[in-house]
């Protein structure tokens, strides 16, 4: 007897779970107890080169978060992973990593304020000091709504993926501004985002598809974190069922960026098409499980800076940011393609409108800290 396409994907996403074998293991090789961090790869750790940083250790907090282990985690290591990130707030409230190149990339200073600071709301705690927005230190064009609309002009979109992320680097300091304040940049925010998007493809910017894509997703956060529905989500969808058939997905994020907006957009999927986006899904993330048990961010390699990993080899983006890097770029798992490969997971099973079963873990993981699961 034929199964029904909605039965076909209830198998595939049983047969992904089935990737996250040997994944737990390689999470807990990633903690350094000397800072209650974590590092991005093994070859973080093992080179003696690197040392853990904010995205690593809030995408394995994020992780640990998500397949219920950071309930039970030992209070010793929660208590941890607060002096980290507090070890790394500036008193301007801004927090930074050890190498001095992050301070420079301006989308890796906002997204380490958001990262840190839910990281320490997650673990019970609070930033040292004033996040940026609540004091004199957020960046010049937030000064008034006429900076601000001026500065988002000047965003190149000619990589849609890297000029919409910097596009949404403003969200943090918006967000802390009081409703009255916050209004008139959010009307020049919508106004030109509105202008800009392409009518008949629903997308911004301009790459490839998955480059336009992973630009529409970022911008897609922009919007829900504001509470705004996005505009023309049919267009949108059309798009993505286009590049999932026709373009190859040599990165996590081109596998994540996707999946995310679809959950976003709450369109009713026909059962058809979910067993067709579970299926490529399934096998795109098949290609990036590396065999020390992680998933990598590219394909056949990690890459050594994933704060540059959007713009590839062949692609140009003006005044890219120097590398800021965390890994060796072996074939190996890091901490950026496995906290995405969680989300893909949860994103799969929520939009085929299943419950989420709990992935197996292994016994005593973080024993040897000192922690009890």
């Amino acid at each position: 007897m034929m199964k029904s396409a909605r039965e076909e994907t209830t198998q595939l996403l049983k047969e992904m779970d089935g990737q996250f074998g040997g994944f737990f293991e390689w999470l807990e090789e990633q903690y350094d107890p000397a800072t209650g961090g974590f590092f991005y790869a093994r070859s973080s750790k093992e080179s003696g080169r690197f040392t853990p940083d904010i995205e690593s250790t809030s995408q394995a907090i994020n992780i640990m978060e998500r397949v219920g282990l950071l309930e039970g985690w030992d209070p010793e290591l929660k208590a941890a992973a607060v002096r980290f990130y507090q070890s790394k707030q500036d008193p301007t409230g801004y927090f930074y990593d050890a190498d001095p190149n992050m301070k420079d990339d301006e989308v890796m200073v906002g997204r380490a304020i958001g990262y840190s600071s839910h990281a320490l709301a997650k673990l019970g705690a609070e930033p040292l000091y004033p996040l940026p927005g609540r004091s004199s230190a957020a960046p010049d064009y937030m000064a008034t709504p006429e900076t601000y609309a001026r500065w988002l002009e000047s965003i190149e979109l000619v990589n849609s993926w890297r000029g919409c992320d910097r596009l949404c680097n403003s969200a943090p300091y918006i967000f802390q501004m009081n409703e009255a304040e916050r209004a008139p940049y959010l009307q020049e925010a919508f106004g030109f985002f509105e202008r800009i998007q392409d009518r008949e493809s629903g997308l911004w910017g301009e790459g490839s598809l998955y480059v336009q894509i992973s630009g529409t997703f970022k911008l897609h956060t922009f919007y829900n974190r504001f509470g705004v529905p996005m505009p023309r989500v049919r267009e949108m969808y059309a798009s993505i069922l286009r590049c999932l058939r026709t373009e190859e997905a040599f990165d996590m994020c081109y596998i994540r960026n996707p999946i995310n907006l679809l959950h976003s957009m709450k369109l009713a999927i026909p059962p058809e098409e979910m067993r067709e986006i579970t299926e490529i899904t399934l096998a795109n993330m098949k290609r990036l499980k590396q065999a020390d048990g992680g998933f990598s961010r590219e394909l056949g390699h990690s890459p050594t800076a994933p704060n540059v990993a959007q713009v590839k080899a062949n692609e140009f983006y003006p005044d890219m940011p120097k590398a800021v890097h965390l890994g060796l770029g072996l074939a190996e798992g890091d901490m950026n393609a496995g906290t995405q490969a969680i989300l893909i997971r949860w994103l799969c099973y929520e939009l085929a409108g299943l419950p989420v079963p709990p992935l197996e873990l292994p016994e005593g993981l973080f024993a040897k800290y000192g922690a009890v699961r």
